[in-house]
């Protein structure tokens, strides 16, 4: 169980187990394993190098690099320097990675040597950084990690933290493309932790085994390694997703918890070796971004035998604010589309576009007030005053409570389209196609898919006597926007549907590839 009262800060997570339990296992990475000793020490280490470099309280550290131990080491040592770390989505373009480092003001910057030609773009077109240092390699004009750490003393600079300090700065495209930097703060993390511990989502016990293989760019992968740092437990943190090693490491490495989106089940299941894998170790797999289809469910039940728990929640959420117990995971259940009943602590209520509270089986807009809602979006004040009315956060998903009070989405107020886990807005697509030459009008939806629960759509209206292929789109939208981005298919129409003040009815759009479905997301 979480103690909240022993840990106030995310800075206490490492000073409290090492004196608890200074000789376990709190990181496995590949071939390497630190102790929470060593752990909280190297934490101390990066603060006070961060804190010689001139990183002031409240100042943002950058972060671009694939998931590795060394991430939470480095957030931990920035929570001691009181800093904020700002994970950028290695996927993103390398202008879209330059946005929101500029956005986001870094003075420093870790960067992976996988990504060194993106950290010299960086260091030509973002003045504010000062400071570039490269985890895992030397590179001329660079700072090396290793070296740059271990120089440094092991005292901890013990900076009086406050519940209101942002931690983490994490980045969420909003409807108009721009990115929005998600203020996640101490007393963010810490209820989090505990209302989660409290619905049994994360109630470590201390050794046990939890695996880390979310992006740590997205608040699951971040959780999942606080989850398990808080409470004493050994995450094993992978650099990315790999069914292989994940079978492998379940049973090699008796994996008690996992979090893993639905799609990456559905992948595991397809496995050849998937039946053949033991499982006897495995607890819990909790899962969001979508619900589980009733037939995967019903396979990794079988191959799996394990409780199974849905979360759903939002980077501004960080994280879970509802969730489907696993005893609601049997099949025929008719609460398997739905998303669970709220935390404890947590106030959930689907209201109609004059804020009124509607009645059960009424679809309207889903907002959330609680404690875990983030402090605001960094530097963008006008769109923090849109998202929260009254204290209530303003989620721009449709949806609506049954009877027993089970939450389902139904829709999106807005547009967004979720891929295999990833947010991915129309707007920041079609600002990507609207410069190909060929092109007259676009319109971007999310269509069903079997693997990814959505798959990225482009309705493409070319101008008068123009060609294009779906290959040549393809490659121009790349240029400027990551792949998971980039429109798995392109349909070509003589023009798009709109209403009279012209705005494109999407919703026309998309439903011929939903017809026949309940709910009109994955």
């Amino acid at each position: 169980m979480f103690d909240s009262e022993a840990i106030k800060s995310v800075a206490d997570m490492t000073r409290v187990q090492a004196r608890a339990s200074g000789d376990a296992i709190a990181l496995q990475f590949a071939e390497r394993r630190t102790s929470y000793r060593e752990l909280d020490d190297r934490a101390s280490q990066i603060a006070n190098r961060l804190i010689a470099l001139g990183v002031a309280p409240g100042a943002r550290v950058g972060f671009l690099g694939k998931n590795s131990d060394l991430f939470f080491e480095i957030l931990l040592g920035a929570a001691k320097a009181r800093a904020a770390l700002a994970p950028v989505n290695w996927r993103l373009a390398e202008p879209e990675i330059i946005e929101i480092l500029n956005d986001s003001g870094c003075k420093v910057l870790f960067v992976d040597a996988l990504f060194l030609g993106h950290a010299r773009a960086v260091a030509a077109q973002c003045p504010a950084i000062r400071d570039v240092i490269v985890l895992g390699g030397h590179e001329e004009g660079f700072v090396n990690y290793g070296t740059w750490r271990d120089g440094a003393s092991r005292s901890d600079p013990q900076l009086s933290t406050e519940p209101d300090d942002d931690v983490v700065l994490l980045y969420t495209s909003g409807t108009t493309g721009l990115p929005k930097g998600v203020q996640l703060t101490n007393e963010n993390f810490r209820i989090q932790l505990r209302l989660a511990s409290e619905i049994g989502a994360c109630d470590y016990a201390p050794g046990e085994a939890s695996l880390v293989v979310m992006p740590v760019f997205h608040i699951a992968g971040v959780n999942m390694g606080l989850f398990a740092l808080s409470q004493g437990a050994r995450a094993i943190v992978m650099s990315e997703v790999d069914p292989q090693a994940i079978l492998r490491l379940i049973e090699e490495e008796r994996i008690v918890y996992a979090f893993i989106v639905p799609a990456v089940i559905l992948s595991l299941l397809q496995q050849p070796n998937a039946k053949s894998t033991r499982y006897e170790s495995l607890k819990l797999i909790t899962y969001g971004a979508s619900p589980i289809a009733e037939h995967v469910l019903s396979e990794a039940h079988k191959t799996f035998g394990c409780g199974f728990l849905q979360l759903y929640g939002l980077t501004e959420t960080t994280g879970g604010v509802c969730y489907l117990p696993p005893q609601d995971h049997q099949a025929g259940s008719k609460r398997l589309r739905s998303c669970g009943i709220p935390y404890p602590e947590t106030k959930i209520r689907v209201v109609d576009a004059y804020g009124k509270s509607l009645a059960p089986g009424e679809v309207g807009e889903v907002v959330i007030r609680s404690p875990v809602v983030m402090k605001g979006y960094w530097n963008k004040p006008q769109e923090i005053a849109k998202a929260i009315e009254g204290g209530w956060f303003r989620t721009g998903d449709a949806g609506y409570f049954d009877e027993d009070g089970y939450l389902y989405i139904h829709d999106r107020v807005k547009d967004m389209i979720v891929s295999g886990g990833e947010n991915v807005y129309p707007a920041e697509v079609e600002n990507a196609l609207f410069g190909h030459p060929a092109i007259a009008d676009v319109a971007v939806i999310g269509v069903p898919d079997e693997k990814w629960g959505e798959a990225v759509k482009a309705i493409v209206v070319l101008k008068p006597g123009a060609t294009a292929t779906a290959e040549e789109l393809s490659i121009f939208a790349r240029k400027s926007i990551a792949g998971y981005k980039v429109p798995k298919s392109f349909d070509m129409v003589a023009a798009l549907p709109r209403n009279p003040s012209g705005k494109v009815l999407r919703r026309d759009l998309r439903a011929p590839y939903w017809r026949g479905r309940d709910r009109q997301i994955a």
